[in-house]
C-alpha cells in the first residue's frame, strides 16, 4: 500500500511540476515573440492575432487545470488514508500524515494554477495592446 502511496504522490506532484515548467517555458517564450514582433511587418490584423496568441491556450489550459490535478491527487490520497484505516485499525498518526500529504497535492495544485493564470493575463493584455497599437497605426477603430 505504501508503494501506492508514493506511485500517486510522485505522479500527480511531478505531473503538476512538469506543467508548470511548461508555462513558465510558454510564456518566456511568448514575452520574447512580444518584444522582437514589429506590427509595422504585419498588412492583416487577424495574421497578427494568430501570431501574438499562438501558445497561449497551453497556459490558460494549466492555469484551469492544474487545481483540479490537485483536487485529484488529494482525494486519491484521502481514500488510500481510509482504506489503510480500514485495513490497519484506527492510527492518528496514520491519519495525520496521510492527510497532510494528501493535502500537499492540492497547495502544489494552485501554486501551479495561480502563477500561469496570472502570466496568461499579464500575456493577453500585452497581445491586446500590440493589437490596439496596430488599429492605431493603420487608422482603424477596435474591431
Amino acid at each position: 500500500m505504501e508503494r501506492l502511496h508514493s506511485l500517486i504522490d510522485y505522479g500527480v506532484l511531478g505531473l503538476l511540476f512538469l506543467l508548470s515548467v511548461i508555462a513558465i517555458a510558454v510564456a518566456v517564450e511568448r514575452w520574447l515573440v512580444y518584444r522582437s514582433s514589429r506590427i509595422e511587418h504585419f498588412a492583416d490584423r487577424k495574421e497578427l492575432e494568430l501570431h501574438l496568441t499562438h501558445k497561449l491556450h497551453l497556459i490558460a489550459t494549466i492555469g484551469t487545470n492544474a487545481p483540479y490535478i490537485g483536487l485529484l491527487g488529494t482525494v486519491l490520497g484521502i481514500m488510500l488514508t481510509f482504506y489503510d484505516i480500514g485495513a490497519a485499525g484506527f492510527d492518528t498518526t496514520k491519519i495525520m500524515t496521510g492527510l497532510a500529504l494528501a493535502l500537499k497535492a492540492t497547495a502544489l495544485g494552485l501554486l501551479v494554477a495561480i502563477p500561469a493564470v496570472t502570466l496568461y493575463n499579464l500575456l493577453l493584455r500585452r497581445c491586446k495592446v500590440l493589437l490596439i497599437q496596430w488599429d492605431i497605426r493603420h487608422g482603424r477603430e477596435g474591431i
